[in-house]
């Protein structure tokens, strides 16, 4: 994740935003982008020492951009769950231009990738839509 917070460091994503999302993001106090590593397997003698087996086998695995990018969306959605129980609102966003956001930001995506862009901080709440109508239990899940 990178924390993008002064005005020059925001003015560097302004290029990759959808128009609808130039304004809010420039007026946020912190916009994140929140990445996948392509190579995470390289933490698991750290992250996992317990199983000193599991980097050898992720390195193997040919689908491991998909568990990249499927354990980076958990770890953006952990984030957007502390942010919103410490009381900041969170405008999560995929309106924007990944390759430009990854050559700007991580080095042209050769390794880590943009997943997608948060927004945090404290909204307008004139301007702060309501919740959405969710779905109902029987039309999203079902018990098997």
């Amino acid at each position: 994740m990178i924390f993008v917070r002064s005005k020059e460091a925001k003015q560097r994503l302004v290029p990759a935003l959808k128009p609808g999302n130039v304004e809010k993001t420039m007026k946020a106090p912190v916009t994140a982008i929140i990445g996948y590593d392509l190579q995470f397997y390289e933490f698991f003698p750290k992250l996992a020492p317990h199983n000193p087996a599991m980097r050898d086998n992720f390195a193997k695995i040919p689908d491991v951009a998909d568990h990249a990018f499927r354990n980076g969306s958990l770890q953006g959605a952990y984030l957007i769950l502390a942010a919103r129980a410490l009381g900041l609102d969170c405008g999560p966003m995929s309106g924007f231009d990944n390759q430009k956001v990854d050559d700007e930001f991580f080095s042209g995506g050769t390794r880590v990738k943009s997943n997608f862009l948060c927004n945090l901080g404290h909204g307008d709440a004139s301007k702060l839509m309501p919740c959405a109508p969710r779905l109902d239990f029987d039309e999203a899940c079902q018990l098997l």
